[in-house]
């Protein structure tokens, strides 16, 4: 019975954790239906508009490492309750929103929400017995995908058929869910750092990054060789040199940089910028593929919402493929899952090739390409958990986030780059050509080859497994970090 008892107990746990991972990366897909009226709702450019999703991006990938280390410091459920703020606040705000800067102060906050994923993983690593460890990292990884994956046709369907408004009144209302089923269902964790919060790395770690995401993903729209991309680009390596040198220094730094550059964790961070970038990669083509019109002679005519409803299926493979990545991590080694995942998502963007011309060909892309991405983003947390103590966890797994963060911000200019080169001109308007899809799906294919080459090459470890503090109680600090 008390088995019994605790299995229910950590499953309810495992599935809080889900839907939080779920609904946090719902954010991300949640203005996509919105893109061609946000100049129209908001009275703004079409270029400012596009600061709704842009700033969503930033705060994500700035806040996510800082929202890592007070997890360590000051125990994760703790954070985990406080991320839960500013998205319910971020999606009120954007409900009431009737102009563009409260609609981008909204999805700012929204943005910090999402450090809720990488949190969540860290978590379990207290939370759950050794036993079901596994597969409960690779179920709250995967979640990233689902939600995304679903997000599409919700958002679509919500916006088609009600006000933009009642959207994130919905997002409000799934975020306030979310905080009351992990204050009542997640245990307290313990703060298993000491030390205090480097508010000196943060600033850099973040202004970094805004320089250079900035220059990312807005390069295509100000141009390359711009004096404005060149200078954010200079800017991002001098700051973020800076930034290494400060950490490298400090007595408690935000980002350990000596266990990062060990060859375990530098080299699951690397394959996780490139299976970041091949993930994102399809999610830019296939949506424009099924939406173009059939004049185009490539393009399938669908809506938003049938588009939407397509991709769908892929979250839900992600969702079923996460408990064999656990098994395959468990009997061979989370590299082994990390090589076949990446290979997985090779053969999927190969596929493209042949099935590129029906929606069912598309249907099958997505699926395999997620299944791929089910079975990576479950290994990664893994094995950077491995690898580093348990006083980092939170702080580790939020910057190999942070990494596949880059890799989808590198795929989007990359992407949009060649789409924008290879175009046709059909009765006046300028679309991407067939070959430059092509050109995209088959960088994808390369780049996820890259990908299981890097994710080769790191070291192999005994367990399939990430280590449990159940099993291994390293030494910790008894005390409460200092305020």
């Amino acid at each position: 019975m008390e088995d019994s008892t605790s299995a229910r107990r950590s499953g309810g746990i495992v599935s809080v954790l889900a839907v939080a991972g779920i609904v946090a990366s719902l954010m991300q897909t949640l203005v996509v239906p919105l893109i061609g009226e946000l100049p129209r709702i908001l009275h703004t450019t079409p270029a400012n508009a596009s600061w709704v999703v842009t700033a969503t991006l930033l705060a994500g990938a700035v806040t996510t490492p800082m929202i890592g280390r007070l997890g360590d410091l000051y125990g994760k459920r703790r954070v985990l309750l406080a991320c839960s703020v500013p998205l319910i606040a971020g999606s009120v705000l954007c409900a009431l929103a009737g102009s563009l800067a409260p609609m981008v102060a909204g999805r700012l906050l929204q943005g910090m929400g999402m450090g809720m994923i990488p949190l969540g993983i860290s978590a379990l690593r207290d939370l759950m017995p050794p036993e079901r460890l596994g597969s409960s990292i690779a179920l709250v990884s995967s979640s990233l995908g689902i939600g995304g994956a679903l997000g599409l046709p919700f958002a679509a369907a919500v916006a088609e058929q009600t006000s933009w408004r009642v959207l994130f009144w919905t997002a409000a209302g799934l975020s306030v869910l979310v905080a009351v089923m992990m204050w009542l269902l997640v245990p307290a964790t313990p703060a298993r750092a000491a030390g205090r919060f480097d508010p000196v790395g943060a600033l850099g770690l973040g202004a970094g990054l805004v320089c250079l995401l900035l220059a990312v993903s807005k390069g295509a729209d100000w141009g390359w060789t711009s004096g404005t991309t060149l200078g954010l680009l200079a800017a991002a390596a001098v700051v973020l040199a800076v930034w290494g040198w400060w950490e490298l220094r400090t007595r408690d730094p935000l980002v350990d940089l000596r266990t990062t550059a060990q060859r375990p964790v530098l080299l699951t961070n690397a394959a996780s910028i490139v299976v970041g970038f091949s993930m994102y990669a399809q999610s830019l083509i296939i949506p424009q593929l099924l939406q173009l019109p059939e004049a185009t002679g490539y393009g399938l005519g669908q809506s938003m919402l049938a588009a939407g409803l397509w991709m769908a299926p892929s979250g839900l493979v992600m969702m079923l493929v996460s408990p064999l990545g656990a098994r395959l991590s468990a009997a061979r080694s989370p590299k082994f899952t990390l090589v076949a995942g990446a290979l997985v998502i090779a053969v999927g963007y190969g596929s493209s090739m042949p099935l590129m011309g029906s929606t069912w060909g598309l249907l099958v892309v997505t699926c395999l390409c997620s299944m791929g991405v089910g079975l990576a983003y479950g290994a990664m947390p893994a094995l950077i958990m491995s690898a580093v103590p348990v006083t980092e966890t939170a702080a580790a797994n939020s910057f190999n986030t942070l990494m596949r963060s880059i890799g989808t911000s590198v795929s989007a200019a990359v992407v949009g780059a060649v789409l924008a080169q290879m175009t046709i001109d059909l009765g006046g308007h300028v679309l991407p050509s067939e070959d430059g899809f092509r050109a995209g799906m088959l960088i994808g294919c390369g780049v996820a080859v890259l990908a299981a080459a890097i994710a080769l090459t790191i070291p192999n470890r005994s367990s399939g497994r990430p280590s449990s503090p159940h099993e291994k109680a390293p030494a910790e600090p008894s005390a409460a970090p200092a305020s």
